[in-house]
């Protein structure tokens, strides 16, 4: 269960209910109006923008004060990551389609398998492009998706308001699977804080828009999961220094990149690394192991799977 009494006593809080009214007590912080905002229909376009410049400038502070939480969930992910475990995005709306994209980024970007982290939407693939009414409120559909985890998966859940009946579903199927869960929202009295092992909470305040979450809320949760994914791909090893060298070169541009990572880690010139490439399948990895062990492509591969596929422990051995 995750708690963060800090945020109660907070000016973000105070100044969504500063006028004392009983009735937001009813509310969710992402309901509530940004009274900073009150004339933007009125304002020039430049003065518009500018407003909600102002407000997505708060956002990476929201997220800032949650990097202890943010870190622990990283090592978790990691940690089941080595076990054979998956990660698993489960949301609605917005936060589905965000947990959607960042899933499928991670192939192309660290060269991992499709099934390596997925993402889950309430209503199906459907409402990855338009909106299926009555999806959140279904606590069966959360069960039903919930159903591929494992005990050695991860489980994050992702709501703004942190409420929908069908993450609680995804909650109660993972708990039930054994399967470790985070939950990130930003409503500190959020339900799926309560039911979740982990959480983090990134309170952005009340929307430029009064509770359009695609905007800010939005915004904290791509980067809260660009985080997660990320880090955990780093604690595997899936780079080498801050460069990417499970990348799939897919097209043009990737085998650029691939031909100036070899160059750089290897320090070889860009031809010498491509043809290194060519060699290894296109293998960032084995290409390096290749040149630096002035080695076979076997060798190099099974010099990387002695190492746990971590480049940098393989050429540790080369020392």
């Amino acid at each position: 269960m995750y708690i963060c009494p800090t945020y109660y006593s907070s000016n973000v809080f105070k100044s969504v209910n500063k006028n004392n009214d009983s009735s937001c007590g009813a509310k969710i912080i992402t309901e509530y109006r940004n009274q900073n905002t009150k004339d933007i229909d009125i304002l020039s376009t430049i003065e518009m923008i500018q407003k909600i410049n102002d407000e997505d400038k708060k956002v990476a502070l929201a997220v800032e004060k949650e990097i202890p939480n943010i870190a622990k969930a990283v090592d978790i992910i990691a940690e089941q990551f080595r076990k054979g475990g998956r990660l698993y995005y489960f949301g609605a709306g917005t936060s589905g389609r965000l947990g959607v994209l960042d899933a499928s980024e991670c192939p192309p970007t660290f060269g991992v398998n499709p099934d390596m982290v997925q993402g889950f939407i309430a209503g199906g693939d459907t409402a990855i492009r338009r909106a299926v009414e009555g999806a959140e409120d279904n606590y069966d559909f959360g069960l039903e998706d919930a159903k591929v985890l494992g005990k050695d998966d991860v489980c994050v859940v992702i709501s703004a308001s942190g409420n929908p009946k069908y993450l609680l579903g995804v909650l109660d199927k993972a708990k039930a699977r054994g399967a470790k869960t985070i939950a990130i929202t930003c409503n500190p009295k959020a339900k799926i804080l309560e039911e979740a092992e982990n959480g983090i909470c990134t309170v952005v305040g009340p929307e430029a828009i009064t509770g359009s979450s695609r905007m800010k809320a939005g915004t904290s949760q791509k980067m809260v999961l660009n985080m997660l994914s990320t880090g955990s791909m780093v604690k595997i090893g899936k780079t080498y220094e801050n460069l990417m060298i499970d990348v799939m070169p897919t097209n043009l541009k990737l085998r650029d990149r691939a031909s100036r990572i070899v160059s750089e880690i290897a320090d070889v010139d860009k031809l010498y690394a491509r043809e290194a490439l060519e060699n290894s399948d296109w293998k960032v990895k084995t290409a390096i192991t290749m040149i630096k062990g002035d080695m076979s492509k076997d060798e190099a591969n099974e010099l990387l799977e002695e190492n746990d596929g971590v480049l940098r422990k393989a050429l540790n051995t080369l020392v």
